[in-house]
């Protein structure tokens, strides 16, 4: 579900664009918006689940996330509809770090069923984010695109019914305050950067504002940082990364998410606005690919971990998506759904669910059990924020090479084609990087999961 928020608007941006006045430049906030409030406040939601117990915020989560869902679903205008993606990703950021130490606490005594477990729950986002883009099409063709967000409140009140006797309850043993400081200053600094690289698309590289934006967001994540080093009691611990691997990991899932949002966001777009696919064939042409990732995250991933440990898979997984995208940019402004998008689709899909597995493990492995919400906030932090800066940036790229260009369907192809290139670019150097910093000896509870499994 919290994947899902993030890509069932993909499909009806268009008619969002259309009934609410956004401009071109402005209609990636509705991602935007949503994403940056998850991302900046995960880690407090991390910090929220140690404290206060996960199934307790979880439960808040879908409580907020219900409300911001309704506020979005009855928008009439710009700024109410990111008031209500705002809240929808504060409630996510509450729910997706207490979902994961839910599951530690759940299989944790068991290792070989927690590599299960994992590998459900990294298969759980591409089904999310596809069944998203389906349910999109499906509802703006057949209904109206507020029920891309209605949708969510039924759900939310079937979780709340259930899930106290599903999950288990009480906390994880950590004490102390709450960072509320760290928290603001993360968010803000977040969003401030996006809103920089965002804005540069309209008001040029040059312009003061987009630097003084830039600025302010680099100044106050810095300023973040040095109140964690010295805080008694920080939102997130530095020490943290001492751990083998962990910092790797999560340059892993920064790198991830800023190549493959951006190329879900574009593909969409070209399906719409160049191939001219309606809401539904949209949804509906994502199907393949996720097909192929579940059963790559689910059935392939596992094995190639215990055969070759987590840094092969995630090298050579970005590396395949760094080869899809390049692939996809290849598309044509006459050309066809078999031809321009559904292979390519099938390789980067391929790539995501060699990497995505591993490093995910690795990431929440390396934290003490007192610490899985904030080891969950983390690693669901590095891709939320590697998604919302990518989107910036390819968005920026991809509008300076002719995709604000609307109705001109050789311009947008161009757009397009650049975006899929300075993706696959950052797959690439994903793919450097951790072959660089990524050690070869393995973690000690990645290990034990490992020969359990081959065992």
């Amino acid at each position: 579900m919290v994947i899902m928020d993030a890509s069932i608007i993909g499909v009806a941006l268009p008619r969002m664009q259309e009934d609410l006045g956004f401009t071109p430049s402005t209609l990636s906030w509705v991602f935007n918006a949503y994403v940056i409030a998850l991302g900046g406040l995960l880690l407090l939601g991390g910090r929220l689940s140690d404290l206060f117990g996960p199934r307790r915020m979880f439960a808040t989560g879908w409580v907020i996330l219900a409300v911001g869902s309704l506020v979005a679903g009855f928008a009439g205008d710009v700024a109410t509809e990111l008031i209500g993606r705002v809240l929808q990703g504060a409630g996510s950021a509450l729910i997706a770090p207490a979902a994961l130490t839910l599951l530690m606490m759940l299989f944790g005594q068991n290792p070989r069923e927690l590599t299960k477990a994992m590998a459900f729950y990294g298969a759980a986002a591409p089904a999310g984010g596809t069944a998203g883009v389906f349910l999109g099409g499906v509802i703006t063709e057949f209904a109206s695109w507020p029920w891309v967000f209605f949708l969510n409140v039924p759900i939310a009140v079937l979780v709340l019914a259930v899930m106290w006797r599903a999950l288990p309850g009480g906390k994880l043993g950590a004490t102390g305050s709450v960072d509320v400081i760290g928290a603001l200053t993360v968010t803000l600094g977040l969003a401030a950067l996006v809103y920089g690289i965002v804005r540069a698309e309209v008001a040029g590289w040059a312009a003061a504002e987009t630097w003084i934006a830039i600025g302010a967001g680099v100044v106050l994540l810095v300023l973040f940082v040095i109140i964690q080093r010295v805080k008694r009691e920080p939102l997130m611990r530095l020490s943290i990364f001492r751990s083998p691997n962990l910092g790797a990991a999560n340059l892993a899932q920064i790198l991830l998410g800023a190549a493959w949002v951006p190329m879900w966001f574009f593909l969409n777009l070209y399906l719409q606005q160049v191939l001219g696919f309606s809401a539904f064939p949209a949804g509906a042409a994502l199907l393949p690919m996720t097909a192929l990732i579940m059963i790559g995250m689910i059935v392939l991933a596992p094995r190639v971990i215990a055969a070759f440990g987590p840094k092969v898979p995630i090298v050579l997984g970005l590396l395949v998506l760094a080869a899809g995208l390049g692939w996809m940019a290849f598309i044509r402004p006459d050309g066809s759904y078999w031809v321009d998008a559904l292979g390519p689709s099938l390789v980067v899909a391929f790539g995501q669910a060699l990497a995505f597995i591993p490093s995910l493990q690795v990431a929440i492995s390396a934290a003490p059990p007192q610490e899985g919400g904030l080891a969950s906030g983390i690693v669901n932090t590095s891709y939320q924020v590697g998604s919302a800066v990518g989107l910036a940036v390819v968005s920026a790229v991809a509008a300076g090479f002719g995709a604000s260009h609307l109705g001109d369907p050789e311009a947008l192809t161009g757009g397009y084609s650049a975006a899929f290139l300075t993706a696959g670019g950052i797959a690439l150097l994903g793919a450097l990087l951790v072959g660089i910093l990524f050690r070869t000896k393995r973690p000690a509870r990645t290990v034990e999961t490992i020969a359990t499994r081959t065992l």
